[in-house]
Parts: structure tokens; sequence; C-alpha cells
């Protein structure tokens, strides 16, 4: 099986409301709790904002370290899921399950080397 990452584009600023938030969390565990169930579930997290991070550039010899985001924009990756198909076309059909959950765009690319177990 070939492992596939399937990350979720954020728009950035404040979460929804809970009204519109509550039920797109349910449709997500929705389709994790399939993605589970089929054996292509490896692992998936959520990302705090993209302000907590720390980017590290090497500079020559000197290694600069920079807060914030490598790069500037309306959106983020706001979390991920690594699963495992058996081809592009059975991992996108995951992503079309998580991108009509979540409604937000969702990319979904090979790992290199992955392999599952």
């Amino acid at each position: 099986m070939k492992m596939y990452l399937v990350s979720i584009y954020q728009p950035d600023g404040p979460p929804p409301a809970p009204e519109i938030l509550d039920p797109i969390m349910r449709d997500l565990e929705a389709v994790n709790a399939e993605l589970r169930a089929a054996g292509a579930w490896v692992f998936s997290g959520g990302l705090h904002p993209p302000s907590t991070a720390t980017v590290l550039r090497l500079k020559g010899e000197d290694m600069v370290t920079t807060d914030g985001p490598y790069l500037e924009g309306k959106e983020h990756i706001g979390g991920f899921t690594v699963i495992q198909a058996e081809d592009l076309d059975a991992a996108l059909e995951w992503g079309r399950k998580l991108a009509r959950a979540i409604t937000l765009p969702i990319e979904v690319r090979p790992l290199e080397h992955g392999t599952g177990g």
C-alpha cells in the first residue's frame, strides 16, 4: 500500500461559529471512522495557528530562525491525515470524502518511500 498526505487548507482568521463548526466536526469524525474501519487511516492531527510556527533557514554557515509561517497567505494548512491506499485514485476518493465533510480545500500528495504495514 502507498501512503498519502491529505492536507486541509484552512482560511486565516478565527474558527467558524459553533452552529457552523459543530456539524463539520461531526461529519469529519464520520469520515475518520470510515477511514479507520477500512484500514486506510494511519494518523492525523490538527495544527496550531501559523503564528506559532518557527522557520529554520540555512544562510551560508548560519542558521536563521524566524517566527511565523514560511509564506504569508490567506490560508494555511490547518490539519492533515496520513492514509494508506492502493493508488492515487483511491487516495483521491478519500480526499473527496474529507472535502465534502469539512467544506475546505484538500490536497492529496503521495509520500516518497511511504509504505504501509
